[in-house]
């Protein structure tokens, strides 16, 4: 196993989970919004260094996602926790809608693999916008906790994380079912 630095930079972004969930609970914002930021700095800098270095890895292609995920399913568990957090906090089913979609497209992916042999299953554009608008989202919750002026904008960038994320799991629903088919057509046919 080779842990390059864009590896031990996802390593340090599962590391600063923890600590940003204690900052949350402890109602401490600028703590929050500091680790936050810096778990994301991590993430720009893995992706900038493995490609510019050359040093994209098998270990990377799943940690630096599982980081990732790993990172907002806590933020949005965490905020959701009425009265810990000073800031607006997300509403419980907002969380839900997030972290429920996460987990079926992990479980859709692995079923894909596992009974049709589907190994790639790229993410569609929604997909990308999606996960912009809920790290947006989380950034401007935790932003409540330090200017409350922003509560108006943060209640409306938490309904749109609603809709992207009912949206982009929809979709994720007819491409898991497309490869599916396309995979069930390829075994019938295999030419």
């Amino acid at each position: 196993m080779n842990f390059t630095i864009p590896n031990l930079l996802s390593l340090l972004r599962m590391g600063l989970i923890p600590l940003f969930i204690i900052a949350v609970l402890n109602g401490r914002p600028k703590e929050a919004v500091l680790i936050f930021l810096v778990a994301g700095l991590t993430d720009a800098l893995d992706g900038l260094i493995a490609r510019f270095w050359s040093q994209q890895t098998v270990l990377g292609a799943y940690l630096d996602p599982m980081a990732d995920k790993l990172l907002l399913v806590s933020a949005y568990a965490t905020l959701a926790v009425p009265g810990v957090y000073p800031g607006v906090p997300i509403p419980v089913w907002v969380s839900v809608l997030v972290i429920t979609r996460d987990v079926l497209i992990v479980v859709v992916s692995l079923i894909l693999y596992l009974a049709v042999g589907v190994s790639k299953f790229p993410p569609a554009k929604i997909s990308k916008w999606t996960t912009a608008v809920q790290v947006g989202a989380v950034v401007l919750v935790l932003l409540t906790g330090l200017f409350e002026q922003l509560a108006q904008v943060t209640r409306v960038a938490v309904i749109l994380v609603a809709i992207f994320t009912v949206l982009s799991g929809l979709n994720y629903m007819y491409l898991a079912n497309r490869l599916a088919a396309a995979a069930n057509t390829e075994e019938r046919d295999p030419r």
